[in-house]
């Protein structure tokens, strides 16, 4: 039994916490409200009730993480000053480095990693008083938009335990949503932190490329020490407050880059809802959009026009799928950057990667791209997008070797490349992307929306995702969290 912090009866409170959101529970903690030993362990129970069903937490340092919260809760009692996040449980992905945790990236080859130190993003999280106490799944190092690897199994979704959350971040958005976590620190190269965000209903931020350090994210044996071209950290939450908190945490240069460089992101033009000016571009040929799905994002759009936003039907002045092929296979070259030195003779005719030449080819389209959105941001604050073209998918683990279909999608066949078609055209291109929830479809499946803004506009994205939130209708627990 959970015993009170210095005698107080929290009542209600207790049954309520792992629902609350980052900053209510961080002024609970400040005003001694609750202890950081009682709010750890009421994750740590969330965790032995909803883990078994979804297999989102797959590794928990719960007695390093207690003495942590006892020397929390001891430096609050005295007085003492403590960090913004002190006290604060939380989970990280797996693909991250986390100091005396196991950290594996869903691989076999790193089945008893425990690094030494924390990724620089993570430390940044622990700096400010996080308590660092698990890890969340994910694909083997992070190379799938479903989650599932051979030594920790499948994560289910929180709404229905037959189909995918989404990947790579799959069970990191798993436990915010099941509130076996109160935010998350995931990855995204190719939709690895939108597609789970919209798959689980939650917030989930992808920033401009650049604005967070991606050092320390296993990739491959021996990683961590890389920053690859696309990839970028973003968090993951159950409101816009939490996620804009903790990417104000995050974003900025590590070493060796913030000895002399600072970052200074632009503030939003707008902060009112009818200020914006916004786009939308909810279907395209090179990547059609399930009806159920658009249903969901038709509806979302006219609850945001009842609410007074002003929005145009637009798009970007290039040809969609030469542009989205271009970014897929740049993001393919990003996602696979090991190569064994004594491999490289033998491999340098294979279709596998791409030549230098290559590369620089589709960077040169991408630039031209990049241009374009350039150009179209010009007119529009934010463009509303689909984060994936169906609902959450039933698992379906295909053969690597043999992955150009995903099976039977909404009743058709589709490409599997088609799971990452609009987050990859969007990715690729470096552009920062607030997706939020915005209600379900006629079978009870989340569906988000990409906020999209120009290159470093990330505090707009944010700012919409503010100003929508009422419309859009924010987070609604998933049934296993109400479900006994």
């Amino acid at each position: 039994m959970i015993q009170p912090f210095d005698g107080v009866d929290y009542g209600p409170l207790v049954a309520q916490l792992t629902d609350s959101t980052a900053i209510d529970l961080l002024g609970a903690l400040e005003r001694r409200e609750v202890s950081a030993r009682e709010l750890l362990d009421q994750h740590l129970e969330t965790i032995d009730a909803h883990n078994p069903d979804v297999n989102a937490v797959i590794t928990l340092d719960a007695e390093r993480a207690a003495d942590d919260a006892a020397a929390v809760d001891g430096r609050r009692a005295a007085g003492e000053e403590v960090g913004p996040l002190a006290g604060l449980p939380m989970t990280i992905k797996d693909a991250l480095l986390t100091a005396g945790i196991r950290s594996t990236g869903g691989a076999t080859e790193l089945e008893g990693n425990v690094p030494l130190l924390d990724a620089p993003a993570v430390a940044r999280l622990r700096d400010a008083g996080a308590n660092v106490f698990g890890k969340t799944n994910l694909p083997r190092w992070s190379g799938d938009v479903q989650t599932y690897n051979e030594m920790f199994g499948t994560t289910n979704n929180p709404w229905d335990l037959t189909r995918s959350p989404g990947g790579s971040s799959g069970g990191a958005a798993t436990a915010v949503a099941a509130g076996m976590t109160p935010f998350e620190l995931g990855t995204d190269i190719g939709g690895s932190v939108r597609i789970p965000a919209s798959n689980c209903g939650i917030y989930g931020h992808k920033p401009s490329f650049g604005v967070i350090s991606t050092l320390g994210y296993l990739d491959h044996p021996g990683g961590g020490e890389t920053q690859s071209d696309v990839n970028v950290f973003g968090p993951l939450a159950r409101s816009i407050d939490d996620l804009e908190m903790a990417f104000d945490l995050l974003a900025g240069p590590s070493e060796p880059l913030d000895r002399a460089w600072r970052l200074d992101l632009p503030h939003s033009p707008a902060t009112a809802l009818g200020d914006f000016r916004v786009a939308i571009w909810l279907d395209d040929p090179f990547c059609a959009v399930d009806p159920d799905v658009r249903a969901v994002l038709d509806a979302a759009v006219a609850r945001l026009e009842a609410a007074g936003a002003r929005i145009e039907v637009a798009r970007p002045d290039f040809p969609a799928g030469e542009m989205a092929a271009a970014g897929l296979a740049l993001i393919g070259a990003a996602a696979n950057p090991y190569v064994d030195p004594q491999e490289l003779a033998e491999r340098k005719d294979s279709r596998e990667t791409l030549s230098q030449l290559e590369w620089h080819a589709l960077d040169r389209l991408r630039i031209a791209g990049r241009h374009a959105w350039a150009d179209f941001f010009a007119g529009f604050d934010v463009i509303l997008c689909p984060v994936q073209p169906v609902a959450p998918v039933v698992h379906q683990h295909p053969d690597p070797g043999k992955s150009n279909f995903a099976g039977p999608l909404a009743g058709t066949e589709r490409p599997y490349a088609d799971l990452v078609g609009w987050t990859g055209l969007i990715g690729s291109a470096y552009l920062p992307s607030t997706v939020a929830p915005t209600g379900l479809t006629k079978d009870g499946l989340p569906i988000g929306v990409q906020i999209v803004g120009d290159f470093l506009q990330d505090r707009t994205t944010l700012a919409f995702a503010r100003a929508a939130e009422d419309a859009l209708g924010g987070v609604t627990p998933p049934p296993i969290v109400s479900t006994p």
